[in-house]
């Protein structure tokens, strides 16, 4: 997420309360969690397993729970609370604003657009021409739309993401979500779909893309152009789909992965790392297809196997 008009580090430590390291008037230009940060950007870390990765990251500034030492180019701002922090910055800079009326009269709407009655646009959407938003369609604040859009009813676009933190006592604080919903030209969006927003950049759907029904797209998850979803297809956050792939019905996808261009994925499998492009998968976790089947008729065959081994077995006796 930018933050518009930038501040400094100076002026970010000081709204926390906090001591920092580096140049005070160093500008800062956004907040974002670490799988989409930037140059300019702020970021977190609480746990001493990422350290590494979050102080060699794009981030330039970095809330940390521990005095560590400081790498070359970025600045420090030392916390007992780095999460809380973060979601300090993000309500600060992103707050959540109330919506009096059905249709935000912030949200821009374009030429020859439906929208259906019952349903929602909430602050700052923008909704391209030629699109059709049917009765009970919710769209969250922030979120772009394309030319030729079509949604079907029910279906939530930019509800917030899934992201939380398990804190000592057992209990779990939410990462606050400031990130958008980006749906490109010429999508058209099943009933009873959700797609969340990213936690600080934005989830987008690719153009010519078509989603069945009941399909649940996680945070900051990036989906190429002309995919085909068929029904209950759940991908969680921070995944890449490529152009072209198609993720037949009930197939789940693990986080933080990548699914080549061209790649076919059959009914109830299950993506647990990045495959390849130009290949069809099948199975949990999902393998080459024809692989798979071949494995699954050696284990029809095991019966047959084991009772012709009995019987010369027997016979030997």
């Amino acid at each position: 997420m930018e933050i518009s008009p930038a501040t400094t580090l100076q002026e970010i430590a000081a709204f926390l309360g906090r001591k920092f390291h580096g140049n005070p008037e160093f500008p800062v230009l956004g907040i974002n969690e670490l799988h989409k940060v930037r140059p300019g950007d702020v970021s977190f870390v609480d746990h001493p397993k990422y350290y590494d990765r979050v102080l060699n990251s794009s981030a330039s500034v970095i809330i940390i729970n521990n005095e560590v030492l400081c790498p070359e180019g970025k600045c420090l701002i030392f916390s007992d609370e780095p999460f809380d922090d973060y979601n300090t910055l993000v309500r600060h800079y992103a707050p959540f604003q109330p919506c009096a009326s059905t249709i935000s009269p912030s949200a821009r709407i374009g030429a020859n657009t439906i929208i259906q009655p019952n349903s929602f646009v909430g602050n700052n959407v923008l909704i391209g021409d030629n699109c059709i938003i049917h009765a009970n369609v919710s769209i969250y604040d922030n979120s772009v739309i394309g030319n030729n859009v079509v949604i079907h009813s029910g279906t939530v676009i930019g509800a917030d993401a899934y992201y939380v933190k398990k804190r000592s006592d057992g209990h779990y604080d939410k990462m606050l979500s400031c990130g958008r919903v980006v749906i490109e030209d010429d999508v058209e969006i099943g009933a009873n779909c959700t797609i969340d927003r990213g936690v600080t950049a934005d989830t987008r759907i690719g153009k010519g893309t078509k989603f069945d029904n009941h399909i649940q797209i996680g945070h900051d998850t990036v989906v190429g152009k002309n995919c085909l979803f068929a029904s209950a297809v759940i991908v969680a956050g921070v995944t890449t789909i490529e152009d072209d792939v198609i993720l037949w019905g009930q197939v789940a996808v693990h986080k933080d992965l990548t699914i080549g261009r061209g790649a076919v994925v059959l009914g109830m499998s299950g993506i647990d790392k990045s495959i390849e492009g130009g290949k069809t998968y099948f199975g949990s976790p999902a393998i080459d297809a024809r692989a798979k089947w071949k494995e699954l008729a050696l284990i029809r065959s095991l019966p047959q196997m084991l009772d012709e081994i009995r019987e010369k077995l027997e016979n030997r006796d």
